[in-house]
């Protein structure tokens, strides 16, 4: 996934900008022009402004805020969720599910985040040393288009809950999702200035990483995106965060719960029609069980409601955009070429819109895009194990390390390999999900740094000592 990837149309007047484009049914909806040279330099001028405000506001008065933008997400919840599911095709029901996510997240920080932010103080040699968490700045923040709110309020409420500024330059097919979003901070009474919304072309990206109002730069995005801004930022001396792509392993050892494990393994690969960083993509199984759970998961994945994403009863809605299907679909034809065997799906679904079948390959293997690749799209890679070991060896033969599942009966046994896997979470007995109270992130190339909890709080901050002797 790219968090550069970004439609372009001519608008009246000649002025270049992106495009709101239903993946339902291919229908241009909305334009919205990028930003001239001039308006970034007014609108970083004013970030600057807004910050030097947020920064001095105390924290609990920021908490406050939060709590008044929990109110007002729930409030829009439906017009937000609507825009999202025109703009990217989620369906409707996991739309609303992402505005309440949102507001959780801010209600968890309103919460919490004065606590969190508190001075830490120790006796060194006599003296006293406080350590205090002070704003950095404005921190740049590049999005990505499959969770259009949860994306950008994720890296957003820790980073303003601590005093600093976010800069949001969204990815081009749902700036129509971001732009709601910043009204709904407005109306939440936030300082003009502390959360700005920026529709820039790429070659305005560098010139924003480079601008001295410019503390820090955060990204979510692919594994390019991320080398190209980390490169960037690093060049101007300014500390980044990146939350890169996964090709996530979802291993079943023989004594797991099977129909558990199978009723997580088609929600952790399907939800959001598969267009998610923290997705099951690899589905490692011990040879004993694999067989019955290859057959009891292809029918679950057969029976799964593929729509129009405004039907409530649609479980799995369109790929945001038809070069992202294709590029699936080219995924897809290379394994199978490579001796993968397609058990269901594998291919685009004849009429209008960018859908995809639910897809489920077996006889995966190590060198095949299906397991080499993030397949960011519906495609479930079953691999079979031999025993526990080589399914941990399989599950770390890999690139990325984002997060990742283990499945099995004896939870002494998760928790013990799941300190071999090398991903930034693993989850026992259940599928990746982000919540506010654990950090989030990856290794390798899937990223660095941490969001959420008290992790994701601190990135973004000055941890101050100040050693005062006690005259």
């Amino acid at each position: 996934m790219s968090a550069f990837q970004t439609s372009t149309d001519r608008h009246p007047g000649n002025l270049p900008g992106a495009v709101s484009t239903d993946p339902t049914d291919g229908v241009v909806f909305a334009r919205h022009p990028f930003l001239t040279d001039s308006e970034l330099r007014s609108l970083l001028e004013r970030a600057q402004i807004g910050f030097e405000r947020w920064r001095d506001t105390a924290a609990t008065r920021r908490a406050a805020l939060l709590h008044r933008m929990a109110s007002v997400l729930r409030r829009r919840q439906n017009e937000m969720a609507l825009m999202a599911t025109r703009e990217m095709g989620k369906p409707i029901i996991q739309a609303r599910a992402e505005i309440e996510k949102c507001a959780a997240l801010c209600d968890w920080y309103g919460e919490n985040g004065p606590r969190l932010l508190e001075d830490e103080s120790t006796s060194v040699e006599g003296d006293r040393a406080t350590v205090s968490f002070l704003p950095l700045g404005t921190v740049y923040a590049v999005m990505p288009w499959n969770f259009p709110y949860w994306q950008a309020m994720r890296g957003a409420v820790p980073i303003m809950m601590g005093g600093n500024g976010f800069f949001l330059k969204p990815a081009g097919n749902v700036v129509g999702s971001a732009l709601l979003l910043e009204q709904a901070w407005q109306e939440a009474g936030l300082p003009d200035g502390v959360f700005t919304v920026a529709n820039l072309t790429r070659s305005q990206s560098p010139v924003v990483i480079a601008d001295d109002r410019i503390a820090a730069v955060t990204l979510t995005g692919g594994v390019a995106a991320g080398r190209q801004i980390a490169s960037q930022a690093a060049a101007a001396l300014k500390k980044s965060v990146l939350e890169l792509g996964g090709s996530d392993p979802f291993i079943v050892l023989a004594d797991a719960d099977l129909d558990a494990a199978i009723r997580a393994a088609v929600t952790a690969r399907f939800q959001n029609c598969g267009q998610v960083c923290i997705a099951a993509k690899r589905f490692i199984i011990e040879a004993p069980v694999a067989e019955r759970f290859t057959e009891r998961f292809v029918g679950a994945v057969k029976a799964l409601r593929v729509g129009n994403p405004l039907d409530e009863n649609t479980e799995v809605g369109p790929m945001a955009r038809a070069d992202l299907r294709d590029e699936l679909h080219g995924q897809v034809e290379a394994s199978l070429a490579a001796g993968a065997r397609l058990l269901t799906g594998g291919h685009a679904v004849e009429g209008p819109g960018c859908f995809y079948a639910p897809t489920v390959l077996d006889q995966v293997l190590p060198g095949m895009q299906a397991f080499d690749a993030e397949t960011f799209g519906p495609v479930a890679a079953i691999t079979i194990a031999s025993d526990a070991d080589h399914a941990v060896q399989l599950a770390n033969q890999s690139e990325f390390g984002l997060s990742g599942s283990l499945w099995t009966g004896d939870r002494s046994i998760g928790r013990r390999l799941a300190r071999r896997m090398n991903t930034g979470g693993v989850f026992v007995n259940g599928y990746a999900i982000s919540d506010p109270r654990v950090p989030i992130g990856g290794i390798k190339k899937s990223g660095y740094g941490r969001e959420l909890s008290h992790f994701g709080l601190r990135e973004f901050l000055n941890a101050q000592t100040v050693w005062s002797d006690r005259l």
